[in-house]
């Protein structure tokens, strides 16, 4: 019988509509320049309460879409039910980059001076506020919920990009950043001394909730971290292909440049060598490929400088990343890893991030996967992560997107990490209390058997999860002895290098993809059918040299939502969610079509068992279509909004979350009740200054006991012994027996050796034992049933 999966793939390729023959009339779509998945209140899950009860409730966030015309822009709101919805739309001439900026985060010490107007949009537009202003050179912030604009923030030179956080709005310029308060968007910190990078993204940088990454132009030995990108001493077959195929590839690049200059059509960018030579001109040349991060809460305000003579005063890490200059970086959700590409895009680096308080030369950054895409050029535009780390999707400008499968912790990645709907641990339970890795190790030192020359590798083929996982990670091996050691020391974890398991290309027209109007395929706005763009002919040439050379896709992960389109009358069950394994993937691309990409994971097909590290492979199918692209009819939808405006909802909850967490009374709250009376309410007579330290002084659990006590195996059993009228007390502490009487009157001690103690006479009594009273329990079990026998287990 046909899986859903397979039968939902013949489904789209067996129904051909009629309507799809004769053709249809043109209609003019408007041009799309760019497209970007953003994060803002509305789908902020760890601070809209609407979001907090996701398990229970089914409330899931929307996806929220950006996209830039050639005229003005647009913002759709993607909800779970699958109906997408225009929140914003507006032509005033292009726009080069669009932020919804987040509700900052505030304290007493720091309040909110826009909150009256959140939230707020910031534009990079040809056309400034000012009018007088060279084009792209400034910000303009306008409040969606007044329509007016109330800040706008100058600059000399054109800008590149906007990034903001709840902390700081980030503005890209030429080989600089210049960073600002979100608070009161006064200028925070700037940095000047970044790595020109030839494009899409001339000024590549990674801003997580709290770090700020970015390429930077030298590399300082005094503030470099421990490890790093290794280059080709990668110790696994793989790698030496690879470093092989590298002399080759050079020559093909070469080949690729002068066939380019012969038919004189040079590529509209300027080439790296041009950058390089202008920039020489300053003293000392410039690395390419080094990254710096740093903390942009504890950073000095003013220039932030690495340099010999500078203090490492937060900076975070400091290290080489890759040899070429780089193109595109991204954080994962949680910030603790980082993911690197470079202009050359063959390998893509995951590192993680293990800091120091101390200075960014006491870090370590674990280079943990090289994500190798293929020996072909190809410009990276975005990178994406799934919401549990473990899928990390890399789009080119060729409209590829490649999903490759990762853990954060490293090691290689196989049907047990990959296949649960759950994120498992580094080791499975059989690995931690079997005591594998003592035996994984001598083997390794002695390398004997079948153990190759190479420390850590095994000479199977697939490699057995612990060869995957334990190579060489001396550091590791503590765990079993639950000392888990200091990560930041040496020797760094070993590298593992990833193929991606699917590579999903973006078509040229809507058309080529889902072949069947109906459920699969519904337009926005008016949801009506859309017939695909036939407008303008598709060009006969590669996508990546289609108009102005690029292709723009952006995607994200979510939860499926063609679920509902195909059966609109029924409710979601709650374990409905929960069917997939990954979550589905989004992308949308430069023809306005957003698609959902249903992912399955397997085992490999040709594997001739399956066990919990055989590699996986991956089927993907395209789900569902919306077609989100502006034809020049389209009225705007401009602010002032409403106050039931998506948008304008969440701003007003997340900021009502913000003045909770920080004590404050929420504006328009009714009750004069403060947060120091609540307190003196629970009889707590703590000062305010008390009450802000009170997280340093939680105590932490930080590592865990053994996993399981000897005592706790099968072969032991407790059984309740009964002397008659007497409970005899044997504890692990003491070498001798000690009796007590019913009425606590000291007995005379009992040796073992004496026949005093008649074995016989005692009722064993095999079928109902006694709870064992654990290390951590509040009184031992005989308080609690009369008279019985405690075997006290607290070695």
């Amino acid at each position: 019988e046909q899986s859903y999966m397979e039968s939902v793939v013949t489904f789209l390729q067996d129904v051909v509509p009629q309507a799809y023959s004769g053709t249809p009339p043109a209609e003019e779509k408007e041009k799309i320049v760019w497209v970007r998945f953003e994060n803002a209140d509305l789908n902020d899950t760890s601070r809209n309460m609407e979001f907090h009860e996701i398990h229970s409730t089914g409330n899931e966030p929307p996806l929220l879409l950006m996209i830039g015309y050639s005229d003005g822009m647009q913002v759709w709101s993607i909800p779970i039910s699958g109906e997408a919805q225009e929140l914003f739309s507006v032509r005033h001439g292009p726009v080069r980059a669009a932020r919804i900026l987040p509700a900052p985060q505030i304290s007493a010490q720091k309040c909110d001076n826009f909150s009256e107007k959140r939230p707020l949009l910031g534009v990079c537009k040809s056309i400034g506020s000012s009018g007088t202003s060279p084009p792209y050179c400034c910000v303009d912030l306008y409040s969606l919920r007044t329509g007016e604009m109330v800040k706008s923030i100058q600059f000399k030179t054109p800008i590149y990009d906007l990034h903001c956080n709840k902390r700081i709005l980030v503005v890209v310029l030429q080989e600089k950043i210049a960073a600002f308060d979100s608070c009161t968007f006064t200028k925070k910190f700037f940095v000047t001394s970044c790595y020109p990078c030839p494009g899409p993204n001339m000024n590549p940088i990674a801003l997580g909730s709290r770090w700020l990454a970015y390429a930077e132009n030298k590399l300082i030995r005094c503030h470099q971290s421990r490890g790093g990108a290794c280059g080709d001493n990668i110790q696994s077959y793989t790698a030496t292909v690879i470093s092989a195929a590298k002399t080759i590839k050079t020559g093909l690049t070469m080949v690729g440049k002068v066939v380019t200059q012969l038919t004189g059509t040079l590529p509209s960018g300027a080439t790296e060598e041009e950058i390089l030579a202008h920039s020489n001109i300053r003293r000392s040349p410039l690395v390419p490929g080094i990254i710096t991060i740093i903390d942009t809460e504890t950073v000095a305000e003013g220039q932030v400088l690495v340099s010999e003579d500078s203090d490492s005063d937060g900076i975070v890490a400091h290290f080489p990343a890759h040899e070429k200059p780089i193109c595109c970086m991204a954080f994962n959700p949680s910030g603790m890893l980082l993911v690197t590409t470079d202009t050359l895009g063959h390998d893509f680096h995951v590192f993680q991030i293990l800091t120091h308080p101390w200075s960014s030369s006491q870090s370590a950054v674990h280079h943990l996967y090289t994500l190798h895409r293929g020996e072909t050029e190809a410009k990276v535009q975005d990178i994406s992560f799934s919401h549990d780390c473990r899928w990390v999707v890399v789009s080119t400008l060729r409209g590829t997107s490649h999903v490759f499968p990762i853990n954060p912790y490293g090691g290689q990645p196989c049907v047990r990490t990959h296949m649960s709907p759950r994120v498992v641990n580094r080791m499975s339970r059989f690995q931690k209390s079997a005591g594998l890795e003592e035996i994984e190790q001598e083997l390794t030192s002695k390398q004997g058997g079948r153990c190759s020359p190479v420390p850590g590798l095994s000479s199977s083929p697939s490699g057995s999860p612990l060869h995957g996982k334990l190579n060489s990670q001396d550091t590791y091996n503590n765990f079993t002895n639950n000392n888990p050691g200091n990560p930041r020391l040496l020797p760094l974890p070993s590298l593992t290098v990833v193929l991606p398991l699917a590579q999903i290309k973006q078509p040229m027209t809507l058309g080529t993809i889902t072949k069947r109007t109906g459920p699969y395929l519904f337009g926005a706005g008016c949801f009506s059918i859309k017939a695909p763009c036939k407008s303008k002919p598709a060009p006969q040439i590669s996508p990546s040299k289609s108009v102005g050379g690029e292709f723009c896709v952006a995607a994200v992960f979510g939860s499926s939502r063609s679920w509902f389109a195909n059966n609109p009358g029924l409710k979601r069950e709650k374990d409905q969610s929960k069917q997939f394994v990954v979550e589905s993937l989004y992308i949308v691309s430069c023809y306005g079509s957003l698609v959902e990409h249903v992912l399955e994971p397997r085992p490999l097909s040709t594997a001739p068992k399956i066990s919990d590290d055989t590699p996986l492979e991956m089927m993907t199918c395209p789900r569902a279509s919306w077609t989100l692209v502006r034809t020049p009819q389209w009225n705007e939808l401009q602010p002032p909004f409403n106050a039931n405006h998506p948008l304008l909802l969440a701003a007003d909850a997340v900021q009502y979350y913000q003045y909770l967490l920080a004590g404050l009374v929420p504006p328009g709250s009714p009750g004069p009740i403060t947060r120091h009376e609540s307190y003196d309410s629970l009889a707590s007579d703590h000062s305010g200054q008390e009450d802000e330290e009170w997280l340093s002084q939680v105590e932490i659990v930080t590592h865990t006991g053994p996993h399981r006590r000897l005592w706790m195996g099968p072969q032991f059993q407790f059984k309740t012994i009964h002397p008659s009228g007497q409970t005899t007390v044997i504890s692990s502490s003491s070498s001798v027996l000690q009796s007590h009487g019913p009425s606590d009157t000291p007995q005379p001690l009992l040796d073992f050796d004496t026949d005093d103690l008649d074995l016989n006479s005692l009722r064993i009594q095999p079928v109902r034992s006694e709870p064992v009273s654990m290390p951590g329990s509040s009184r031992p079990v005989s308080d609690r049933r009369g008279v019985s026998t405690v075997i006290d287990a607290t070695s």
